[in-house]
């Protein structure tokens, strides 16, 4: 969950398509790398659906999909060698609707890190909802895979298992064995290609995107970031301010790259939200049993998870087993899924039987990934995802302080610290740590921090604005990058690409009723 050359280009589109008229005054330079169109990506309703589309807008998505433009934008492996190794950075472009009162480009900097963007603008922009489709009147929207995802130049290491996943309460033992087999995956993997992943950092993905802009003949990008896509607008920001406009960036990441630390705030902000979990389920004692005051919940809860832990429970129909890691895991469940979670909570008091309780196995059965369809392109890359992590990682502790601090989560946090394991992503990568350096702007930047969240801690957009600069935009709810999904939060978004001004926040998504 954690991250030249400066070159002038034209952008041709293909097929009969219009340059752009910023692209018309960039150089025809025979040097420099221009954007290599091609036919997009052609899709089947399987895969649409498994996208996230809704079975009522698959013909939206399809339409879109005519309109967007795809293409690869070449880049140096190592931008300290520009005329090295070359890999494709893959890149798509929704044309404004209104060229005439066109006003840029937003680039969608995607999560991770090792999400894919290349569908963003039409998933992330166009096809979200009403408001989100307006950004897209007057604005180019900009999607790309970073590299090592997706449709980008990308490898793929031997990752091993984390090593024996016995159910049940984490021993020394059990996690030293875990931690030692991190070591061995870690080193296997940096050293099985060092030379790519050795270059796999934010700071090269931000240059990559500078590249992917004049490749597209703009003179500046307007962002808008999500999660890891933050950090990537922080560190643009930092090495291209005068080519970087409006910059709003949701659920914002802190303005450094340590994995113990981040453990460290996440466990803290997932305790403190469960607790407006408990008293929502005190409200609806009648419902699920659990206590009719929030301190009862908390100490209902903090009881299944030590009774699991010492009583695993191994059902036929469910793959993971049932011990206090499992429990937790539901205790930190955002707002959208309270009624759910508190349902399976409620079912794990008095579960009996071989088989899981049905809603128990609904949330704790459903793959992280997602099922894999045929033909579905790249959403996640856990190979880009580890190396970025690892290759900005200053921590890489220790066992023994990676251990102490596990036990410093469980014991401060009874109901939700079993869900987090050692936080120990790190130990035993090969490669030399690289971190960007952040700098102060004056340009237009708003970071969107959640209150109550756990996956961006809303005290990392406090910690960021200190380090950076920018205008906090408040979100009253618990739920990752939810800002453009709600509709009056989206509209606030819209109109400050339009306008350059922002209000002070907005509810987010409701509490269940």
């Amino acid at each position: 969950m954690t991250y030249r050359t400066s070159l002038t280009a034209l952008a041709l589109a293909l097929a009969g398509l219009v340059a752009h008229p910023s692209a018309a005054s960039a150089t025809s330079n025979p040097d420099v790398s221009s954007v290599q169109w091609k036919s997009c990506p052609a899709y089947t309703d399987e895969v649409i659906r498994g996208l996230g589309v809704a079975e009522d807008k698959v013909a939206a998505f399809r339409s879109l999909m005519k309109r967007l433009e795809c293409g690869t934008v070449s880049v140096p492996l190592n931008h300290r060698d520009p005329d090295g190794r070359k890999i494709d950075i893959a890149v798509t472009r929704l044309a404004a609707t209104d060229e005439a009162h066109r006003l840029g480009a937003v680039a969608v900097l995607p999560g991770g890190p090792g999400n894919s963007g290349y569908l963003d603008p039409v998933l992330r922009t166009a096809l979200r909802n009403e408001e989100m489709a307006g950004l897209n009147e007057r604005y180019d929207i900009i999607g790309f895979d970073p590299r090592g995802v997706g449709y980008s130049t990308k490898v793929a290491c031997p990752l091993s298992p984390q090593g024996p996943q016995e159910p049940g309460a984490l021993t020394k033992e059990t996690a030293r064995k875990i931690y030692d087999a991190q070591v061995a995956s870690n080193e296997k993997c940096g050293r099985s290609d060092p030379a790519f992943l050795g270059q796999l950092t934010t700071e090269n993905v931000a240059k990559d995107l500078d590249l992917v802009r004049t490749a597209l003949g703009e003179r500046s990008l307007n962002l808008l970031g999500f999660s890891w896509g933050t950090y990537l607008g922080m560190v643009y920001r930092s090495l291209f301010p005068g080519h970087t406009g409006r910059a709003f960036l949701d659920s914002v990441a802190p303005p450094w790259t340590r994995i113990d630390e981040h453990a460290k705030g996440a466990a803290e902000a997932a305790e403190r939200n469960f607790g407006r979990m408990a008293a929502w389920l005190a409200r609806r004692d009648g419902t699920y049993g659990l206590g009719a005051t929030a301190r009862q919940v908390r100490e209902e809860v903090a009881k299944l998870v030590r009774a699991y832990d010492k009583s695993p429970k191994t059902y036929t129909d469910l793959q993971r087993p049932v011990d206090g890691s499992a429990v937790a895991d539901l205790a930190r469940r955002n707002s959208t899924e309270w009624v759910r979670a508190g349902k399976a909570l409620a079912e794990l008091r008095t579960a009996t039987g071989t088989t899981a309780p049905a809603t128990v196995k609904e949330l704790l059965g459903a793959p992280m990934m997602g099922p894999s369809v045929p033909g579905a392109p790249e959403t996640l890359n856990m190979t880009m995802n580890l190396a970025v992590a690892c290759n900005e990682d200053s921590s890489r502790a220790g066992f023994d302080t990676a251990w102490r601090q596990y036990q410093q989560l469980v014991k401060r946090h009874p109901a939700t610290g079993r869900a987090w394991g050692v936080p120990a992503m790190c130990p035993g990568w090969p490669l030399p740590v690289q971190q960007a350096t952040l700098k102060r702007g004056s340009g237009s930047l708003v970071l969107a921090g959640h209150l109550y969240e756990f996956m961006s801690a809303y005290d990392w957009t406090l910690q960021t604005r200190r380090a950076i600069g920018g205008t906090v935009y408040t979100v009253a709810d618990d739920v990752h990058v939810s800002t453009t999904r709600v509709p009056k939060c989206a509209a606030d978004v819209v109109r400050y690409f339009e306008t350059g001004r922002i209000g002070k926040g907005c509810e987010g998504s409701p509490i269940p009723s």
